[in-house]
């Protein structure tokens, strides 16, 4: 099988299983985290191999985001204690007669749609920056100047909480443990919105199963869309639907600061953006159902 098998495992693993995340807004039971970084090295011939030669997936869905990635022992073994009743960060996992320590968190109202709620909260009555001036029925106000980019940092920042206290030796947002970092999460695939938004924004192709882009590739996007007039997007965003299109520079300055300041990945870091990937000769959406295949023939 190809090394483009390993991006099915995790991006269904990660963008499909957490659906029930998403639709329920309650934690993801632990065995399904688990199997999902058993089938994403099963296919590739990495069973047995160190956890640096693993990749790391982000998933942004609609109502969380969640990261999954293997980590060292030494750094498993620094895991913070979480209360009775939650999920622990990391969990271990027999495979091809290798250990591999696993670090997986959802981080439930910081999916794209949950988002656009956190930053328009902050902004309350004043309007925000992050939007486009336009005319229709909607909640959510712009500043009477239209979008800006520095404002819209600004907000996202707050709403994604990168300054809360950190009682653990690192955090990524909201005081939550990071994992610790280190190779396991070099190799990065991202999937369902960061794709779809990308295509979207005109820096992919859409019809490409696969993309490599670095996170700023977010942020040079996000500043050509917070400068476009309202009028003016709605022919250069051809893709973009109606209710989205106001919100096209907060959504790629919110995936742009999620990355970097909320994830702390480094913004010229190479990473994958996956919709579909190649499983034998052809290429697959990012399912479940081939997932289950794979974790059955891999044990």
């Amino acid at each position: 099988m190809s090394v483009e098998t390993e991006h099915l495992t995790w991006v269904w693993e990660v963008a499909k299983m957490p659906l029930e995340t998403r639709m329920t807004k309650l934690p993801l039971p632990r065995t399904e985290y688990l199997r999902m970084k058993d089938r994403c090295r099963g296919c590739t011939g990495n069973l047995g191999r160190t956890y640096r030669d693993t990749v790391g997936i982000v998933d942004l869905g609609g109502g969380s985001v969640q990261m999954a990635y293997a980590i060292s022992e030494s750094a498993a073994s620094r895991a913070p204690s979480v209360q009775a009743g939650l999920d622990n960060h990391v969990n271990e996992m027999y495979l091809k007669g290798s250990k591999y320590h696993i670090y997986v968190h959802s981080y439930l109202r910081y999916g794209l749609l949950a988002a656009r709620a956190e930053i328009l909260k902050v902004s309350e009555d004043s309007g925000n920056p992050c939007t486009y001036k336009y005319g229709g029925e909607f909640k959510a106000s712009a500043l009477s100047s239209g979008s800006s980019i520095e404002e819209c940092r600004r907000v996202t920042l707050k709403a994604l909480k990168v300054n809360d206290s950190c009682t653990h030796m690192k955090c990524t947002f909201g005081g939550i443990w990071n994992g610790g970092g280190g190779d396991g999460q070099k190799n990065l695939f991202v999937a369902s919105f960061f794709f779809d938004r990308a295509a979207e924004a005109g820096f992919i192709k859409s019809s490409d199963p696969v993309a490599k882009v670095q996170p700023h590739s977010f942020l040079d996007a996000a500043k050509r869309a917070c400068q476009t007039q309202y009028a003016d997007a709605k022919t250069t965003y051809t893709d973009l639907g109606e209710n989205n299109l106001p919100y096209i520079c907060m959504v790629l300055v919110y995936e742009y600061t999620l990355l970097v300041d909320g994830f702390g990945l480094d913004p010229y870091q190479d990473i994958m953006l996956v919709k579909k990937v190649k499983y034998w000769n052809s290429f697959v959406e990012a399912a479940w159902p081939l997932g289950s295949v794979i974790e059955v023939v891999s044990s």
